[in-house]
């Protein structure tokens, strides 16, 4: 597993230390907004973190946490993951392989309008192209979520149109490794 910095932060693999900080972000109604809707429980937040796990070891790549290098504080989580179509998750993770790379974030909103989510997603995709050598990678949000599509302005991602992922229609971005990095 792949731990990365940024000049604030330290993005570490998901790991049962971080329960109660993603959690704390997780729970809260406006970063769950457009991501399923509603807040998660305790319960929900250490499943991720397990699922997260199994899917670093088969693949190689999944969440991390955002890790405030000055208060020791999650900050936020973020992913280079195997996008899918499904909602669920097949129990053979290899068969997300022949999926696009994904790239995603989300913080806590004491960390909102400080630059952190492109300063996490410059690295993040740093990771997918050089040592992933990623073709391409994707993103997706809810349509009206402006924010998130502001940092994929910010990484110049190109809009693709409304596709279907995770079970649901989403704007999707793209940006190929020809148009990495941004100017």
């Amino acid at each position: 597993m792949v731990i990365l910095h940024t000049r604030r932060m330290r993005l570490e693999p998901f790991a049962e230390r971080h329960l109660d900080g993603l959690y704390a972000m997780n729970q809260k109604p406006e970063v769950m907004r457009y991501i399923s809707g509603a807040p998660e429980s305790r319960e929900q937040t250490a499943a991720a973190i397990a699922r997260v796990q199994r899917a670093w070891a088969a693949l190689g790549t999944s969440w991390w946490s955002f890790i405030d290098t000055q208060s020791g504080r999650i900050a936020g989580a973020g992913c280079i993951q195997h996008s899918r179509k499904e909602a669920d998750l097949p129990s053979d993770l290899e068969a997300l392989r022949s999926n696009p790379l994904e790239i995603g974030w989300r913080l806590h909103p004491d960390y909102w309008r400080r630059g952190l989510a492109t300063e996490a997603a410059l690295c993040m995709a740093s990771f997918a192209f050089d040592t992933l050598a990623a073709p391409e990678l994707i993103a997706v949000r809810h349509p009206e979520n402006a924010a998130s599509a502001g940092v994929m302005d910010r990484l110049r991602m190109r809009y693709r149109g409304i596709e279907r992922w995770y079970g649901t229609d989403l704007a999707t971005h793209v940006i190929t490794r020809e148009e990495w990095p941004p100017a």
